[in-house]
Formats: structure tokens, sequence, C-alpha cells
């Protein structure tokens, strides 16, 4: 396998690592590809930091109906827009 088609691999159980919900045996299989993979740990590293960041946030904002209607477009999620 090579090394891209691994990190691909293992982008998916980034959030449960994070959250400390991965697997032991995942756990130690990203452990070993990160201590040895920079932009990986780069990732993992902006992940936390951003979730870090999120959980600090005192208020939640609601987001203007125009910026909301842009994000959800962009994300291809408008039949969520239909529900709100």
């Amino acid at each position: 396998m090579t090394t891209d088609q691994h990190c691909k691999d293992l982008l998916g159980t980034l959030s449960d690592y994070v959250d400390g919900t991965l697997k032991q045996e995942l756990c130690a299989e990203l452990e070993k590809h990160l201590a040895g993979c920079n932009n990986c740990r780069i990732v993992v590293n902006t992940l936390r930091k951003t979730v870090e960041l999120y959980r600090e946030s005192s208020e939640p904002e609601d987001l203007p109906e125009e910026i909301r209607q842009r994000l959800y477009f962009r994300l291809d999620l408008e039949d969520f827009l239909k529900d709100s």
C-alpha cells in the first residue's frame, strides 16, 4: 500500500482518534503512522485545535440565513434547509 493510500485510509479514523474513542489497535496503528508522516500529524494537530477552539467558544452564534444557505449549498445539503 502506498503512503498516500495509507493516509487516505486512516483519514476516516481521525475524529475518533482525537475524541479518544478509537479502538486501541487502530489507535496504535494510527500513532505509528503519525510518527513517520508529517502531513498527517499536521492534519491531526489542526483537527485537535479546531475542536479545542469550538469547545472554548462560550456562546453559540446563529448564522445569518444567507450564510446558512450558502454553507448548506456548498456542502450539498440543501435538503436540510427545507427542514430548518
